[in-house]
């Protein structure tokens, strides 16, 4: 299954910067193992925002939702999930 997912990460102003930076640290490891995994192909940073848009391809839902979930900003994220499918009028690749 296809998903596009935008998130926006929103860290407290008051977040102590040593905190904010091995949560940083950590996310991007964890991105990585998850990109390596081919779950993740696609990773798009929106201009001027904290915030991404990607593509997942997973098995269900709920594997897509435990990858999520395993982001160590995920509590800091709000997640805009959009499930895909392939369009009638896609040119065959």
């Amino acid at each position: 299954m296809q998903f596009l997912v935008r998130m926006d990460v929103r860290l407290p102003h008051d977040m102590p910067q040593d905190v904010a930076d091995d949560l940083r640290a950590r996310e991007k490891a964890r991105a990585h193992e998850i990109q390596r995994s081919g779950k993740w192909p696609e990773l798009w940073r929106v201009v001027g925002q904290y915030a991404n848009v990607s593509r997942f391809d997973v098995e269900s839902g709920d594997e897509l939702h435990q990858l999520l979930t395993s982001l160590p900003l995920f509590p800091y994220m709000q997640v805009e999930v959009t499930a895909l499918t392939v369009h009638p009028s896609k040119l065959d690749s």
